[in-house]
């Protein structure tokens, strides 16, 4: 209890950083004024994990689950991050992909208690200010998001809070960063969702999205006022508008302490699965050629780090673009098309147009990514033909959530008759197929970005690079076991994840030595040293 100022009475029930509930000793229930306001029972943490165990699977349905983990974290902070962490593989598809897609639909009706920063169009020029409101003065974590683009759902306003607050209790569970380190932010600057600005009980600035130079000089206001505020806090950018990732990310990369984790921790984990793959495969990384369909900022992010992981290769620039292609709504990406966005025209190549699956039978991809939130566009007749021009496909259907996949584990393993490598952004439950178990890995940016943030604090980096994203992707395909690979899982088992996350902190932190970007010293023991600064929720 040292980590905390001693409380009284009730204030001590209703801290969730303080309380214990049950679990208080008779000395601690004397200490802290306590007698009385429980039961006469002393429980302790594994009983109370117990109770909340039974309960949670007494609920009928995931958006009741989510609800019921949300008012744990509410009271009881420490339980709640035990609950997590002791069964990642059960807890973390509830409190995240993918059933914080229907908690951000549905955010305003099950709104229970504020958590997190909220900025309106109305607060420009108080932002600064405004930040002394924040009750946690160490803030190493923020996590900001627009709204506007929310996992594959599009527009949900300021109901896509439930993005950074998830992330956020991610970076706990899965990495350690301490609780009162973490600051959600929700730059609500209105939606164009019309069913949302006509609901009576939505709680967001209830006009059209704030657009052009207003946008970016209140985005410009907010990171400054962060500078000025928390000078070593890491901002997060999630869930933009492709152009607006894209310009953010751009202007801030080399200014501050900053990454967008659609784009960059995308990439990456579906490197990272990627370079898994090859040893399935048998294809050398250097000898690969890869295809996606979907050409927003979470694909052109994956392939702008592997044209960088090519480079490091041997290969020249226009040779690793020429290993990347790209398939939009129109076709694949070619020279003679005007429509194409500026992150694009890159990865546009001198050829003829082709449609999908004829520019799978032409180019012969090794590996297919999907980055589109547009369910079923990996068909039987996509995964055959994956599976004509390859003996091992890899398949990367990444849309989030679940309902958005491009394809499910279950039909990729069908039509491919059991050969593919299969991962999905979010999970898929072992699939029998013929006789043989197999287990779907999840290309879930939570083995990415947790990593990356302790890494980032405990070396004091000033910047995050690619060669940061490149370490975090190799430590992260390294750990992936051959029986991984048996039972065709790209990824290890997210039980592993605290452990994945050590592994990619400890080789970011020396990444930031090497570039000389830390300002920490470095530590004898690196790995110790992180371990020891990990959040335990156990009391």
């Amino acid at each position: 209890m040292a980590s905390f100022k001693p409380l009284k009475g009730y204030r001590a029930l209703y801290h969730p950083a303080f309380n214990k509930s049950t679990a208080f000793t008779r000395e601690e229930r004397d200490e802290y004024g306590l007698r009385g306001l429980l039961p006469y029972r002393v429980g302790n943490q594994e009983n109370q994990l117990a109770r909340v165990l039974e309960n949670l699977r007494r609920k009928s349905n995931d958006i009741e689950k989510f609800i019921f983990l949300a008012s744990l974290h509410e009271r009881n902070e420490r339980l709640f991050y035990r609950t997590v962490v002791e069964h990642i593989e059960e807890i973390m598809p509830l409190i995240y992909t993918p059933t914080v897609g229907q908690a951000c639909r549905e955010f305003a009706h099950i709104f229970r208690r504020p958590k997190g920063f909220y900025i309106t169009p109305e607060d420009k020029g108080n932002i600064r200010e405004m930040l002394d409101n924040w009750p946690r003065p160490d803030t190493r974590v923020i996590v900001v998001t627009d709204g506007q683009r929310i996992l594959g759902l599009g527009d949900l306003g300021a109901n896509g809070m439930g993005i950074p607050i998830g992330k956020l209790q991610l970076y706990v569970a899965c990495a350690g960063i301490v609780p009162r380190q973490c600051l959600p932010v929700m730059l609500d600057v209105g939606t164009n969702n019309e069913e949302l600005l006509n609901d009576p009980l939505y709680l967001g600035y209830p006009h059209k999205r704030l657009e052009g130079d207003a946008y970016f000089e209140l985005v410009d206001e907010f990171v400054s006022a962060v500078q000025d505020k928390y000078p070593q806090a890491l901002i997060q950018f999630e869930d933009f508008l492709t152009p607006n990732a894209y310009g953010l990310l751009s202007k801030y990369k080399d200014e501050i302490l900053c990454f967008n984790d659609d784009i960059q921790g995308t990439a990456s984990v579906s490197l990272a699965g990627v370079y898994a793959a090859t040893r399935g495969t048998g294809v050398a990384f250097r000898d690969l050629r890869v295809m996606f369909l979907g050409a927003g900022s979470a694909a052109t992010g994956i392939g702008d780090l592997m044209v960088t992981a090519f480079e490091a290769e041997g290969l020249s620039n226009e040779e690793a673009r020429k290993r990347l292609n790209f398939v939009d709504i129109h076709g694949l990406l070619v020279k003679s098309r005007t429509d194409l966005m500026s992150h694009n025209v890159p990865y546009a190549h001198d050829r003829a147009q082709l449609d999908f699956v004829d520019a799978i039978r032409e180019i012969k991809p090794h590996v297919l990514i999907g980055a589109t939130g547009a369910p079923g566009t990996f068909t039987e007749e996509v995964i055959k033909t994956m599976s004509d021009v390859n003996e091992r496909p890899a398949v990367f259907a990444l849309s989030n959530p679940t309902s958005r996949a491009e394809c499910t584990a279950e039909q990729a393993y069908a039509w491919s008759d059991g050969r593919a490598f299969f991962s999905s952004g979010s999970p898929f439950g072992p699939v029998v197929h013929e006789g043989r178990t197999h287990r779907p890995g999840q290309g879930n940016n939570a083995y990415i970005f947790p990593g990356i943030g302790l890494g980032v604090i405990a070396s004091g980096a000033t910047r995050i690079t690619d060669e940061m994203f490149m370490v975090a992707a190799r430590t992260l395909a390294n750990m992936v076991s051959e029986e991984d690979l048996a039972a065709g899982a790209l990824y290890p088992p997210l039980t592993d994840i605290r452990a994945v996350s050590l592994a990619i902190a400890v080789e970011v932190a020396k990444e930031a030595h090497r570039a000389g970007l830390a300002v920490e010293a470095m530590p004898d023991d690196l790995e110790a040293a992180i371990a020891d600064t990990m959040y335990d929720p156990v009391y």
